[in-house]
């Protein structure tokens, strides 16, 4: 079954509850941290996801893009986040990383960044959620989806497949109603999209949207 996760980085930072709370429907609320270091962009922090997971219902799945995840992820899922991912550039021990997330209780979740190939990483596939490959740059919402990772997105189902694992593979970056079926049909089954929810009239209708169209390209692949 396809998962819709709204992110709140295209959403309006003075109304962060309200944004929330406008996609009630989502299976996830996507929150982007940036540190300014790891990716040239400075977005939220651990007060922040500590708030809103106060303020809504929707689960946080939090993506880190910082250096330093060893040392701060951890501290995501005990701030409320339901899923935490952190980028394997980043981190120093990815497998003793994944264990201390879910040792508090949240899924693991490791992002590649769009030139890092998935094969050096198949042994680690086991210890994580879910695997997020990125279909942009990471650090900038509302850039233009990049085609060239859907060969990479087949061969990372196909290793999830091949291992007969559960994980989940999440794709984020330029996911609309234009790109979203090319995802599907590739295998993905969790969707990060950004301006296609918020800048849409009626966000919970978008979401909603998005989610049908996936399922019909997965039953079609």
């Amino acid at each position: 079954m396809a998962q819709i996760n709204p992110s709140i980085l295209s959403a309006d930072f003075a109304r962060l509850a309200e944004e929330a709370r406008a996609v009630d429907g989502a299976d996830w609320l996507h929150v982007d941290v940036m540190d300014n270091h790891f990716v040239p962009n400075l977005t939220l922090g651990l007060p922040v996801v500590e708030s809103l997971h106060k303020a809504t219902d929707t689960p946080l799945d939090c993506h880190l893009m910082i250096e330093a995840p060893d040392r701060w992820a951890p501290q995501y899922a005990e701030a409320g986040a339901g899923s935490v991912t952190f980028h394997v550039e980043a981190a120093a021990a990815p497998i003793r990383l994944a264990r201390e997330i879910r040792s508090q209780g949240a899924r693991a979740s490791m992002a590649l960044k769009p030139a890092t190939p998935i094969e050096p990483y198949e042994d680690l596939l086991p210890e994580l959620d879910m695997l997020l490959v990125m279909t942009v740059e990471p650090g900038f919402g509302g850039q233009a989806f990049l085609d060239i990772m859907l060969p990479k997105i087949r061969r990372t189902r196909q290793l999830i497949d091949r291992h007969g694992l559960q994980m989940w593979l999440q794709v984020d970056g330029g996911v609309s109603a234009e790109t979203i079926e090319r995802c599907a049909e590739a295998g993905a089954d969790v969707f990060v999209a950004g301006s296609a929810v918020y800048n849409a009239d009626d966000p919970a209708a978008a979401v909603a949207a998005l989610r049908r169209q996936a399922e019909e390209a997965a039953a079609r692949a």
